[in-house]
């Protein structure tokens, strides 16, 4: 499917653009994830499925993926999935070196949140009627916890694990079906946190915060699993919880109540697409959990145009001013964002396979496309700073020239660079005028 011609080399070094430097940089992919394959075929069918992931395809399976590549039927990116021999577990390792090698910063925050993708029948794996974030509601659907790692150079996925429910876990007929191992037991979201967590650190990742939402921030064992590894949190509780003050346990809304106008403060969790993310915050101080040592708090963030709150508990080993946990927190929005763009561009929940072993391959070879949009798109902008009427290079612009480029070749790659220009500075205008009238605001 690679289709490359002079022309298109012209033009691209033109506008310093290098298409033969993003192969090289999508082949050591592969050559990563080589020693993982018995075979060399299948391996072959793991590079074209990412291809395909990486392609501009409006739906991605291995029936649109297949016709794609250019192959006759999509009788081997099947087979890939289901019966090929393959340690998806090993590939999810290379994917964590992978992130970590890019964007390593002992500052690191991994980030943990679970989503539903909708699904229609009762066989594929994990599915059932249960709530999920992705809908808002209770739906058919199959939902897994996901682990981000971030820093200040970006963020990707490093794992997930499926989500297994007690109606599925506790069916034999249902899990020998689905092909699920007999050693996976049913696991609560937070236990499943827990045991990636447990991976990374065992792996040597580099990290100092972990961050999440209620869901995790509420399990008192995955608290007490951070704070045994050495490293501090920012977690969300939900307003009824209750916390460990000088005064005796009291409910965080209780805390927010009487929490005096003075002690309200206006910092910026971080630049979002439309201005710095500016929130009034209040800053508690706890006793410790279980008579543990180390710095304990609850961190009150207020949206100052709707007055809304959210409550955070936080924890770190050693004293940290205040700006810290703020940025911790921020950060939390990178998972969200991981998850608009490896659905929205790899397809990582556009699968249709119903096995355990086939969901397990699908998505961390989606999660490692997306890897290497992340990286690929890091080094660019490093090597290609934007000018000053231009915003930086993103994910999607990337993947768009990746397409045009080098998947396609399309016979006119002027224009695609012109548009992906035009592009970039629209959206530099935009943004500054968003900056402009936040701050006329204020």
């Amino acid at each position: 499917m690679l289709v490359w011609n002079p022309r298109v080399a012209a033009v691209a070094a033109a506008h310093s653009v290098d298409p033969d430097r993003w192969l090289t940089a999508y082949g050591a992919v592969i050559d990563k994830i080589e020693s993982r394959f018995a075979r060399h075929e299948p391996l072959r069918h793991a590079g074209g499925l990412m291809l395909g992931m990486l392609s501009t395809l409006e739906k991605k399976n291995c029936w649109t993926i297949a016709e794609y590549l250019g192959e006759v039927t999509p009788d081997g990116l099947q087979h890939l999935l289901a019966r090929a021999a393959w340690d998806a577990d090993a590939v999810r390792d290379d994917l964590r070196t992978y992130v970590v090698d890019a964007f390593g910063d002992k500052d690191a925050v991994l980030i943990w949140d679970e989503t539903g993708d909708l699904k229609k029948g009762a066989c594929t794996v994990g599915v059932q009627r249960q709530y999920t974030g992705t809908a808002g509601r209770i739906e058919n659907s199959q939902v897994a916890v996901y682990l981000t790692y971030a820093t200040g150079r970006g963020h990707a996925f490093i794992d997930r694990s499926l989500y297994l429910p007690v109606a599925w876990a506790d069916d034999e007929q249902r899990r020998s079906d689905a092909g699920v191992p007999d050693d996976i037991e049913f696991a609560t979201k937070p236990a499943l946190a827990m045991q990636m967590l447990d991976r990374a650190v065992e792996a040597g990742v580099p990290v100092k915060w972990v961050a999440g939402d209620e869901v995790y921030g509420a399990d008192p064992k995955l608290r007490a699993a951070v704070r045994g590894h050495g490293l501090g949190y920012v977690l969300m509780l939900a307003s009824n919880r209750h916390v460990n003050t000088g005064s005796g346990r009291r409910r965080v809304d209780e805390i927010a109540a009487t929490t005096p106008r003075s002690a309200w403060q206006t910092y910026s969790a971080g630049a979002g697409s439309k201005g710095p993310r500016n929130y009034d915050w209040a800053w508690h101080r706890l006793l410790p959990e279980d008579g543990g040592k180390g710095n304990h708090s609850l961190l009150i963030r207020r949206n100052n145009k709707t007055g809304e709150l959210a409550y955070l508990l936080c924890y770190s080993p050693r004293r940290v001013p205040l700006k810290t946990l703020i940025r911790v927190a921020g950060q939390r929005w990178r998972i969200e964002e991981n998850f608009q763009a490896a659905k929205g561009l790899t397809g990582l929940d556009q699968h249709q396979v119903r096995r355990w072993v086939s969901w397990q391959r699908w998505t961390v070879l989606a999660m490692f496309a997306h890897a290497f949009l992340a990286v690929a798109t890091l080094a660019e902008r490093a090597r290609t700073p934007a000018p000053d009427d231009m915003i930086e290079l993103t994910v999607n612009e990337f993947r768009r020239l990746f397409d045009a480029l080098v998947l396609t070749g399309r016979p006119d790659p002027e224009a695609r660079i012109r548009w992906s220009h035009w592009r970039r500075r629209h959206q530099a205008r935009a943004r500054d005028c968003h900056y402009r009238a936040r701050l006329d605001h204020q």
